[in-house]
């Protein structure tokens, strides 16, 4: 595996998408993860400009369809700027089109509150070889992370837990930041905890909401999914994000669950 980052930066918000981007459902488009990394990236650098010291706090993503992999440009705008509360809009387009628009709610932070959730840490990362998601063993994507299984299996429909190590920047020339890691990893949970067999069925998110009350700390982090299935095939799936010392935050992403 030998890829130099997800995306190669060409100037003035244009991208070009390597293989690391590429989905297990279509070699020729891209998964999820790395995308909504990018938009959530370039939208917190943009309220870092006007509110120093927030965070990205909420990260909701909408997919206009397949994302080709393909040159791409990001625009990013600001929709309520705020020294303390900031939102900021990020649209991606690709071939003349929208293909999905981010919107990031960024919060000031600021002391230490006299209550502090405690943390409970999740399961220790494995000391194991990396396993292959879905048992695929060549995708781009599946390939640029490390996937260490805690609960369940990759070759099994149903609840998994596992801890994913990035293996390569977000952007090339950039260091990963905690916020791209659990973006990355983020939009595999639908994937990870599938309930029925990807060869016969969809199970299609439009979209993804992550809410992070802090960003990882170290390079895993660890998704414990579960998927919910409706009598009328409409499906939500929910993974709790987590690093060594406990819980970062969560993800939600409606599901269309159909035979193919």
């Amino acid at each position: 595996m030998e890829f130099e980052a997800f995306y190669l930066p060409l100037g003035e918000n244009r991208f070009a998408p390597t293989r690391a981007t590429e989905s297990p459902w279509d070699h020729g488009a891209q998964h999820g993860g790395p995308p909504s990394a990018l938009l959530a990236h370039l939208a917190a650098d943009a309220a870092r400009t006007t509110g120093a010291g927030s965070r990205p706090a909420r990260i909701s993503v909408d997919f206009f369809g397949a994302i080709p992999r393909r040159e791409l440009a990001v625009e990013v705008s600001p929709v309520r700027p705020g020294r303390r509360i900031d939102l900021t809009e990020a649209v991606m387009t690709a071939d003349g089109r929208t293909v999905a628009v981010a919107r990031v709610w960024s919060l000031a932070v600021g002391p230490k509150p006299p209550v502090v959730t405690e943390l409970s840490p999740p399961p220790a990362v494995p000391d194991s070889s990396p396993q292959e998601l879905f048992g695929l063993p060549d995708w781009g994507f599946g390939q640029a992370i490390d996937w260490r299984y805690t609960a369940g299996s990759p070759q099994e429909p149903g609840p998994a837990d596992v801890w994913t190590r990035v293996r390569v920047p977000l952007v090339a020339g950039l260091p990963l930041t905690g916020l791209d890691r659990a973006l990355i990893a983020a939009d595999a949970a639908n994937g990870i905890s599938v309930e029925l067999p990807i060869d016969s069925w969809w199970s299609i998110p439009p979209g993804m909401t992550t809410h992070l009350t802090r960003e990882p700390d170290g390079e895993w982090v660890h998704l414990a999914c579960r998927t919910q299935i409706a009598a009328d095939g409409i499906g939500l799936c929910h993974g709790e994000l987590s690093d060594v010392h406990g819980s970062i935050g969560e993800v939600a992403q409606p599901l269309l669950v159909q035979a193919r």
